[in-house]
């Protein structure tokens, strides 16, 4: 056994070797376990993010209503379309009120409207939750896995709709097991349930009904994906053996359910009339109604099923000839642009050139008709000058020159601004300077300072230019009778020419 700090073994005595990574199959239900636990992370999460929610949310139980919306598109999802939005809101709204019977109705709405969007996770990327969990690989060594589900979806319907669907992980939510056998699962719960109703216990009875039909939703889940796999691609789906066996399993299972189902319906219909208790026939009405429930989803499931063989061959015919599809385009900048910068010129032209000679296509020849062909064969040619029509001679004007400064003042005030570069001055102090000269020049040597404060450096660099004027702003005000502003610290700087011709080499 391990020592606590600051402990020693006895003499002579001796520390067991750490104990080994669990096995596989221990592992195996740890995983397992594992993924339960984060299935039920987005429901616990609903009330510990309620209070972002701006307004008095304190009173609701988040994860109730969660629970209420997995249910309720659960059981209003159909084999072709799922379950309707606004019907969905519309059932949550009761049990959202009766939390919170003195807020008003606007709110009830707001809050069933985010628990549902919270579980489709509406805001992420591909709606989706993501867990993190450990396993033991064979060599004995840690490893972390992502565990990626999604609770409640949003899937295109046959009109054009977009449709509600629970997936696998919510119904496990519902029913309390992960990755359960389908078909175990629902003989049990059927056998659960004819014993509990045999028995009038009719609480745990109508539990366990609910139970049955959720199993019945996820095997019909099961077949639908088949068949929508076999639609996309019927090559993804192992119609020699797995699919095949699945629809002979399934019927079996089906004739099973119709004999418990109409024996349990008849139980529990003699429950209700000889119950005297009146929440003891109401239980047995709502029973009922769930087993008739779930004699209608056999019924359609069986539909599916005897269909399935036929959308197998249909499928078979058209994908086999179908036309094939096009290729993957290619990534432009990873396969091209990025290794064709690296390359130097002589040998990136023929990449380019081989990319831009069949990326641009054909160009489509001018249909010609009959009638154009005869005037144009029929017309006879032009005669032409050898020297081609005479041009016009252009009529120049003069373009007045209205610049404000002239060349003479352009030179002064560069000669003014041509500093020393250890010998940077102020703008106020070149101002005076050419205010002494020439009351105009303060202007243009005030224009080519504020142009100065952000210099161009690289063109400077690229035209080969060896000196640089610049301008700075030290917090400086400028105290002057015609202009405001910063007083602007204006120098000179040295650019680097030997850098500048090693460069103009490379590129020649």
């Amino acid at each position: 056994m391990p020592t606590e700090p600051g402990l020693r073994p006895a003499a002579g005595a001796t520390v067991p070797a750490a104990r080994p990574a669990p096995g596989p199959a221990a592992d195996e239900g740890l995983a397992r376990r594992l993924k339960a636990l984060a299935c039920t992370a987005p429901l616990h999460d609903l009330d510990n993010r309620k209070v972002n929610l701006a307004g008095e949310y304190g009173g609701y139980a988040m994860a109730e209503v969660g629970l209420a919306a997995i249910d309720l598109v659960t059981l209003h999802m159909d084999f072709d379309t799922g379950a309707d939005r606004d019907i969905v809101l519309a059932r949550m709204l009761p049990r959202v009120a009766a939390q919170a019977p003195h807020r008003p109705a606007p709110e009830h709405e707001r809050v069933a409207r985010w628990v549902l969007e919270s579980l489709i996770n509406v805001g992420s990327v591909d709606r989706g939750f993501r867990a993190v969990y450990g396993t033991f690989g064979a060599d004995g060594e840690y490893v972390r896995r992502d565990y990626d589900f999604k609770l409640i979806e949003e899937v295109p319907g046959p009109d054009g709709g977009i449709y509600l669907r629970t997936t696998d992980e919510a119904v496990n939510v519902l029913v309390g097991a992960l990755d359960t056998d389908v078909t175990s699962a629902q003989i049990a719960a059927e056998v659960k349930l004819e014993v509990l109703i045999r028995r009038g216990r009719l609480a745990d009875a109508q539990l366990a009904a609910e139970q049955a039909r959720y199993r019945t939703v996820q095997y019909a889940e099961t077949l639908r994906r088949a068949l929508d796999a076999t639609r996309r691609n019927v090559r993804a789906v192992d119609w020699m053996k797995a699919v095949p066996d699945l629809i002979d399993e399934a019927l079996d299972h089906i004739a099973d359910r119709y004999r418990h189902e109409n024996a349990i319906l008849t139980n529990i219909r003699k429950a209700r009339d000889e119950a005297e208790d009146p929440e003891h026939k109401r239980r047995a009405a709502e029973l009922v109604d769930i087993v008739k429930d779930c004699i209608r989803r056999h019924t359609q499931l069986q539909t599916r099923l005897l269909e399935a063989g036929p959308l197998f061959r249909a499928e078979q015919d058209r994908q086999a000839f179908a036309t094939p599809g096009a290729r993957s385009g290619i990534d432009l900048y990873g396969q091209l642009l990025a290794p064709v910068l690296r390359l130097p010129i002589e040998q990136a032209v023929r990449p380019t050139g081989a990319f831009f000679a069949r990326g641009a296509g054909l160009r489509t020849p001018v249909s010609v008709r009959v009638t154009d062909l005869v005037d144009l064969l029929l017309t006879p040619p032009v005669e032409r000058e050898h020297l081609g029509a005479e041009l016009p001679d252009p009529d120049l004007v003069a373009t007045p020159d209205d610049s404000r400064f002239s060349e003479a003042q352009l030179e002064a005030a560069l000669e003014l601004l041509d500093l020393p570069p250890d010998a940077p001055r102020r703008l106020s102090g070149l101002l005076a300077d050419a205010r002494r000269q020439d009351p105009e020049l303060p202007y243009l040597v005030a224009l080519l300072a504020v142009h100065a404060a952000s210099p161009p450096v690289g063109t400077a660099y690229r035209q080969g230019e060896e000196r640089l004027l610049f301008a700075v702003d030290d917090g400086t005000p400028l105290r002057d009778r015609e202009f405001g502003g910063a007083d602007l610290i204006v120098g000179s700087a040295l650019l680097d020419a030997v850098g500048m011709a090693a460069d103009r080499k490379d590129a020649g």
